[in-house]
């Protein structure tokens, strides 16, 4: 059943995105988009919400409540760039706003992109364990519990491999632009 929540909730957070800035940029509606938009964090309230009631009526944890705990640590970390990079193709597209900046492909603005990126990989991590350790202190079964344990160190291998693979790879390895003759790196 956890598993229908966390999709009902990615679900809901694109719906109530979407809805509100449809509401922005094609009915000009600004106090309910703004309303809409103060909305989308309320998905992870649901989701918050129905873990701790599952695992507080005597469930054992299983695979969807650390799912549960790593969707919520990526929606606080990434969700307000998400927010914002549907925004301005919304605005792009519906209401003339300008182009979207593509994320840089080359040289010390690739690098510093990647490590902005892994900051909030961090930040996710950082949150997604404060809830997985919450849970097991709370629950106080180990048994029970078992599965989330195994959640932090999966979280932490992904963030490990994260941080090996693009930022610490970028920086020891820049990737240049083929176009330039001089071998210099583009920012």
């Amino acid at each position: 059943m956890l598993l229908v929540v966390i999709a009902a909730c990615e679900v809901g957070f694109w719906v109530i995105l979407g809805a509100g800035l449809a509401a922005r940029y094609l009915l000009r509606w600004q106090r309910v988009s703004t309303v809409l938009l103060v909305g989308v964090p309320v998905t992870d309230l649901v989701l918050l919400g129905a873990t701790a009631l599952d695992l507080s009526r005597g469930a054992t944890a299983t695979w969807a409540h650390g799912l549960a705990a790593a969707y919520l640590g990526f929606s606080v970390a990434f969700g307000p760039s998400m927010v914002r990079w549907a925004d301005v193709r919304f605005a792009h597209r519906f209401a003339g706003g300008p182009a979207p900046v593509p994320a840089p492909r080359y040289g010390a603005a690739r690098t510093r992109h990647e490590w902005r990126e892994w900051v909030k990989a961090l930040i996710a991590w950082a949150i997604a364990v404060a809830l997985l350790g919450a849970a097991i202190l709370v629950v106080g079964d180990a048994g029970r519990t078992a599965e989330l344990q195994g959640w932090i160190g999966r979280l932490s291998i992904v963030l490990g491999v994260w941080l090996v693979g693009w930022p610490v790879y970028y920086t020891v390895f820049p990737k240049r632009d083929p176009a330039l003759r001089d071998g210099s790196a583009v920012s």
